[in-house]
């Protein structure tokens, strides 16, 4: 087994990551494997040395250790295009130039009712589905996957979740109505958080996915990115989100749940699993 840990270095942990770290963790240890640490810096505008090394710190007093090396995304945009260079070769992507405002509007329009929204919000109308496609794969501009094309049969994985047990199916139709033309190349990024996380896990050999409940309907998006690639599909745990008293899932502006808050403020590894119900 396999597990991994993979934060965003935009900003302070907080007890929600310290549930999902510690989770993932506890899986791979049970059963004699390892548990992996992979920061996923590919939005560069907002990732900041000082937090990544605060995720190392605060990992550590939670008595947690990883394999090394960590996997930094920011290195491995090599292997994110050739995965996007594959896709484009079989017809799957096509190039996008509509801002957010055009997609609302074209969603909103009066003949499409309100618009729907999907695992990425709202689901794209297909606007720049059926113009001509250049012979090379633009580098400037966002790409997307025409999931007609990508999708001829249903996708299924397996969860061991709360939630939900056992075999997961999406059809064809969930992945044209409910997900629609999802980017996996954004113009300032290179790549997406779906092809990133896909090729990483593959990359990392991980066996079981452990990640929040808010992550569940994106599965089917990279369960079916590894068919399309070629990739061993994992086995997926998705956890209870860890809420404050009103409700409302933890963000990292909550700097009054930060482990480092918890730290400073005297508590210790034991405190902190017991403020995670652990």
């Amino acid at each position: 087994m396999r597990t991994r840990f993979a934060p965003s270095p935009t900003g302070p942990l907080h007890l929600g990551h310290a549930y999902s770290a510690l989770i993932a963790y506890e899986k791979a240890q049970a059963e004699g494997g390892r548990f992996l640490l992979r920061i996923e810096d590919i939005d560069q505008s907002r990732a900041r040395p000082a937090w990544e090394a605060q995720i190392y710190d605060d990992l550590a007093w939670l008595e947690l250790d990883w394999q090394q090396p960590v996997m930094r995304q920011s290195d491995r945009m090599d292997a994110y295009r050739d995965a996007l260079r594959a896709l484009w070769e079989a017809g799957l992507l096509y190039p996008c130039t509509c801002r957010r405002r055009d997609i609302l509007e074209a969603a909103s329009a009066p003949q499409e009712g309100a618009p729907q929204l999907g695992p990425d919000g709202v689901i794209y109308p297909g606007t720049c589905r059926n113009l001509p496609r250049p012979a090379q794969m633009p580098m400037d501009t966002a790409l997307r996957l025409d999931m007609a094309k990508a999708v001829q049969a249903s996708v299924v994985f397996e969860e061991t979740g709360p939630d939900h047990q056992g075999t997961i199916t999406t059809t064809p139709a969930q992945f044209r109505d409910d997900i629609g033309d999802i980017v996996l190349a954004r113009k300032d990024m290179g790549t997406s958080y779906h092809l990133a996380v896909t090729v990483d896990d593959a990359a990392q050999g991980i066996t079981d996915v452990v990640r929040g409940a808010d992550l569940f309907e994106a599965t089917p998006i990279h369960v079916l990115l590894q068919r399309l690639l070629g990739l061993t599909t994992p086995r997926y745990h998705h956890h209870i989100l860890i809420r404050d008293e009103a409700g409302k899932r933890l963000a990292k502006r909550d700097d009054a749940r930060a482990i480092a808050t918890y730290r400073d403020g005297g508590l210790n590894p034991a405190d902190v699993r017991a403020l995670v119900g652990l």
